[in-house]
């Protein structure tokens, strides 16, 4: 597969460029459906994990990449596909929910799912509020939360930036967060929102972030509407 391609043959020219640190590999169970939930400042996130994690990791991809036209479409959609990579509709709501179904299906089925709760790349380096859909995977299947923290992946890859810099990243596999298997039908909001929150503390304490009470794709909108007046990092000027 693309994905073992990648990991064996193209891992040591990233790795020459990012010059990984890889602390906590131990904490990713060698078997069995697991859930790396890591933050996320950069696209290359998705580089820097799988070539340190020592088991294939899942991860889902905005639907466009699956829908182009042409040879270029069908080679994206096949690439993606390959490297481990499945659709996932951003709008929300019952759109979204095939690619949950999706990643349950890789848990229950042994595998390791990657994913970042805030829900798209942070607009300013601080970590933002988790999704709830990481706890109620973890608690519908029973299977640990591997909180990660991914550091100095933004200085190597600014907002916009195509090709990332030379440098230096860190990436902290911290301890599971082991979970009893709930039915879906016994789950609360209460419960589900604890785990969330006790995820984002976690990767907060190893990531060493400014933990903002608030979800990243609000704070976007706002930026975008004018509503919180950024200064060169992104920060609002409320936020000083």
């Amino acid at each position: 597969m693309l994905y073992w391609f990648f990991v064996k043959t193209l891992s040591p020219l990233a790795r020459r460029r990012f010059n990984p640190t890889c602390v906590g590999v131990e904490n990713i169970p060698k078997e069995g459906g697991a859930i790396i939930a890591a933050n996320h400042l950069a696209v290359i996130d998705d580089a820097v994990i799988p070539m340190t994690s020592p088991r294939m990791v899942h991860f889902m991809g905005k639907a466009e990449y699956f829908e182009g036209k042409g040879i270029k479409g069908r080679f994206k959609k096949w690439w993606f596909t390959q490297a481990g990579v499945f659709p996932v509709d951003r709008s929300g709501g019952s759109k979204s929910l095939g690619a949950m179904e999706t990643a349950r299906e890789i848990i229950e089925n042994g595998h390791v799912f990657g994913i970042h709760p805030e829900g798209t790349r942070s607009p300013d380096g601080r970590l933002y509020r988790g999704h709830t859909g990481v706890a109620r995977l973890a608690l519908e299947t029973g299977a640990p939360i591997i909180p990660t923290a991914l550091i100095g992946t933004r200085d190597l890859q600014q907002p916009g930036q195509v090709m990332p810099s030379k440098g230096h990243v860190t990436v902290i596999y911290g301890e599971p967060i082991e979970v009893e298997k709930h039915d879906a039908s016994e789950l609360t909001h209460e419960e589900i929102r604890e785990l969330t929150d006790r995820m984002m503390r976690r990767i907060q304490e190893m990531s060493g972030q400014e933990y903002v009470d608030m979800y990243a794709q609000t704070y976007k909108k706002m930026l975008k509407d004018g509503a919180a007046e950024s200064d060169g990092d992104g920060k609002s000027a409320a936020d000083a």
